[in-house]
């Protein structure tokens, strides 16, 4: 149990004990037993050592007035080693060190603010949250008191959590269609005890329940899988507001809300699909290439983050026109809504399959995220290409990674480096564009069975290595991982609709999946400051280059049957292997607890 002790001169009738033992704090007293300070010999610092070194210590000066949720921000949030606000200080295991050596310098002060202060000199800086309307003072009289305690008295705290639980920057569907009432559904759910990651998991079986609806291929079937695709974006919102109105943040908990939400939406692909077959109508190219589509967006919106992440001059006319627009309201909700974010994404999607057919709801669906890819690219690339921003070996490092170059790709980059170091600027993103245009046209036009495909991917292997054979500092070679995603899931969906073989798109779609899986789970270990999955996971996995060769190969060499069969064991071997090593990083990563707060379209 976290412990606060309690410091500096004493408050009558003061309910800041009760609002400590309200957050879950075992309260303790600087004083000792006859009410005498016991600072002056090293006595804060004793109760201090007597917390069990990995709990939270929190040290609150007894006159401070402030909301209870004031404390609940400065002494609960898991993803910050040390906190403070006026009078409150909170520290976890990693700054506990910090903390005790301040409390052993002579001439150091023993208020919270002296002691955050005395850490941050130590290298430890305390967050110090966003209040707002929300007080918290340490008053030096009675007068200064009342004061603070009527400017309580003036704010509701419990309204201020409530607005804080909402993402501040969202789209306009959640905005005011979705968290107006959710935010009350995360308090409920708050006082009753329920975690963020159960209503994940909620979420994801409502999800699931929705696409078998989808699957019985029924007008009924269709409408209540639009209702339960809608609820299970309710609860989709509920987590992340849970999580911020209770600070229960978590390494597992950031992982399931990001990687359940693809699961949920391309599972109701999969579901859609099957509806469709029920009625006699093949849709699963549609489904198949839906999920591509979404997924490179995906990856465009990741790697052009990863790579002006920490760049320096980074600002351009472009960027300076698209922060002009933003300050005008209703292009805000026009451009946030263009993009097609998950609310807009999904509430389309949930109209759509209930009254029309899952034809017209996948086509409408490829259409309108083109569009939005088209917008994004457009607009990140004239970014990239009007600023002069220079780019760290971390961002580099991050784009390489999100390549998921295998081994045949990495003998290439290592023999042809010092040629690579010779070529002019672009050649990265124009090497992975054309060898992944060429992988995917041979894939598309030649006859089934033949040769030609294994030939283009095997120049796909040398164009992929030559592509990163050298750093990716470019202007556009964040486009490098798009590229690289883009050749490798729709030569599979090339191959498979070429095929005209029973279950080949069912098959390439559960591969697909596995392979997105992996680089999902790329991103976000990178996201939370973990690095990317193993070198030994990768290069077992082939890298993008060796499945692209692994798949034409078996294209030219199955028989019509087998094809399918290949497909299927390729991508349940691949989801054994890549989910088993996620699933015992992500239950025993030591990563920070983090929470998506970019409000960025997901």
């Amino acid at each position: 149990m976290p412990t606060a002790i309690l410091t500096g001169p004493p408050a009558p009738a003061s309910p800041l004990e009760g609002d400590l033992r309200s957050l879950g704090f075992d309260v303790v007293d600087e004083l000792d037993a006859a009410g005498t300070s016991a600072a002056a010999d090293g006595g804060l610092a004793a109760r201090v050592a007597a917390v069990p070194a990995t709990e939270r210590v929190a040290i609150v000066d007894r006159r401070f007035v402030g909301h209870a949720h004031t404390l609940r921000l400065a002494l609960t949030d898991p993803r910050f080693d040390a906190s403070a606000v006026p009078g409150a200080l909170a520290v976890q295991a990693a700054a506990r060190p910090a903390l005790v050596r301040a409390l052993a310098a002579p001439a150091a002060g023993r208020t919270p603010d002296d002691l955050a202060t005395a850490i941050e000199a130590e290298g430890v800086a305390p967050h110090r949250p966003e209040l707002g309307v929300l007080v918290a003072a340490v008053p030096a009289s009675d007068d200064d008191r009342a004061a603070a305690a009527a400017a309580v008295a003036a704010v509701d705290g419990e309204q201020v959590r409530l607005r804080n639980a909402v993402k501040a920057r969202d789209g306009f569907f959640t905005t005011y269609c979705i968290s107006p009432y959710s935010r009350y559904l995360a308090r409920w759910c708050a006082r009753r005890g329920l975690t963020p990651n159960q209503v994940t998991t909620a979420s994801l079986l409502v999800a699931l329940i929705a696409a078998g609806c989808a699957a019985t291929g029924t007008r009924p079937g269709f409408v209540a899988a639009g209702v339960l695709l809608i609820a299970s974006f309710v609860l989709d919102c509920t987590d992340g507001q849970l999580a911020r109105y209770s600070l229960q943040y978590s390494t597992l908990g950031a992982w399931l809300d990001a990687t359940f939400d693809r699961a949920k939406e391309y599972a109701y692909y999969a579901g859609l699909a099957l509806g469709a077959a029920r009625g006699g109508d093949d849709v699963w190219a549609l489904a198949l290439g839906a999920m591509v589509l979404q997924t490179c967006r995906h990856v465009v919106d990741f790697s052009f983050t990863e790579a002006n992440h920490d760049a320096t001059a980074n600002t351009s006319p472009t960027a300076a026109l698209s922060d002009k627009l933003d300050s005008v309201g209703w292009t805000v909700w026009v451009r946030r809504m263009i993009v097609l974010p998950i609310g807009e994404r999904w509430a389309m999607i949930a109209v759509l399959t209930a009254v029309t057919t899952p034809r017209t709801t996948l086509t409408v669906l490829i259409i309108g995220c083109a569009l939005a890819a088209c917008y994004t690219t457009a607009g990140r690339v004239l970014r990239s290409l009007t600023r002069r921003a220079v780019r760290t070996d971390r961002a580099a490092q991050a784009l390489a990674e999100l390549a998921d170059s295998g081994p045949l790709a990495e003998a290439v980059a290592r023999a042809t480096g010092p040629l690579a170091r010779r070529l002019p600027p672009f050649t990265a993103p124009a090497l992975a564009l054309l060898g992944s245009a060429a992988l995917v046209a041979t894939a598309a036009l030649a006859p089934w069975g033949s040769w030609w495909p294994v030939l283009a991917a095997a120049v796909y292997v040398l164009t992929s290595g030559l592509a990163v054979a050298r750093p990716l500092k470019g202007a556009l070679d964040w486009l490098v991982p798009p590229f690289f995603r883009a050749g490798e899931y729709t030569t599979i969906l090339a191959l498979a609709a070429v095929s005209d073989v029973n279950g080949a798109l069912p098959a390439a779609f559960g591969l697909v999946a596995a392979v997105a899986y992996h680089h999902y789970d790329t991103v976000y270990r990178i996201r939370g400051g973990t690095g990317a999955p193993p070198r030994a996971l990768v290069r077992a996995t082939g890298g993008h280059e060796g499945r692209a060769l692994a798949i034409t190969a078996a294209a030219a060499l199955a028989h019509h049957t087998g094809f399918t069969v290949t497909l299927t064991v390729i991508a349940g071997a691949l989801t054994l292997v890549v989910l088993t090593e996620s699933i015992r990083f992500w239950v025993s990563s030591a990563a920070p607890a983090v929470h998506d707060e970019s409000g960025e379209p997901a």
